[in-house]
């Protein structure tokens, strides 16, 4: 009897171990159906903003590396304007954010369960981004100003006038300072002028 009841207990331990990874399985694909429905209706509605925005994705120039427009596959859907900047679904589904990354952190551009103000905050990024790209590009040329002919041919002789200038003025200080030199001598000797005048009339 005792044999017989071990057996029913392990049979019964058998069923219920069987049934309990029966129902886990079961809840892990009902789960997994819930995430991919939700994966599925998150990108569905990227894609409908992303239809809204094609006039906008039209309108840039080709050769612009600066921005992606592409929905990305995983767990949650993003629909990519550029490096840093993207639009994803909230935890509703619904509600859609655009969002960019910043050095501070993550800053929420806009954020409506309506496709139209969130496709006008885009265009207004991806506006201002092209005005800074042109701005930049714009301020690595350097504009040279333009001279006349007769600008360009006296220009050279400046740094030679300029040399000239330093010498006479060199040479000016060296007699004004031999003139002065000549004058001190000339007071300290004035005493005995008398007795230079004596010593030439004898000669």
């Amino acid at each position: 009897m005792s044999e017989a009841g071990q057996s029913a207990v392990s049979v019964t331990n058998v069923r219920s171990l069987s049934d309990a990874m029966r129902e886990m399985k079961n809840a892990a694909a009902d789960r997994a159906d819930v995430v991919v429905d939700m994966r599925e209706a998150s990108r569905t509605r990227l894609e409908l903003l992303a239809q809204e925005l094609q006039p906008v994705f039209a309108d840039v120039p080709a050769d612009d590396p600066s921005f992606d427009f592409a929905i990305s596959s995983g767990e949650q859907p993003r629909l990519w304007i550029d490096a840093v900047a993207h639009v994803a679904m909230g935890r509703d589904r619904r509600t859609y954010r655009f969002l960019r990354d910043t050095r501070l952190g993550r800053v929420v551009l806009a954020e409506s369960t309506d496709i139209a103000p969130v496709a006008d905050q885009v265009t207004r990024y991806i506006a201002e981004r092209m005005v800074e790209r042109h701005r930049a590009i714009e301020g690595d040329v350097e504009v040279l100003p333009r001279h006349s002919g007769t600008e360009e041919a006296v220009a050279p002789a400046a740094p030679y006038r300029s040399a000239w200038r330093g010498f006479f003025g060199g040479l000016g200080l060296v007699l004004l300072g031999g003139v002065v030199g000549v004058v001190t001598v000339a007071v300290a000797m004035w005493d005995r002028f008398p007795e230079l005048e004596t010593l030439l009339s004898r000669f």
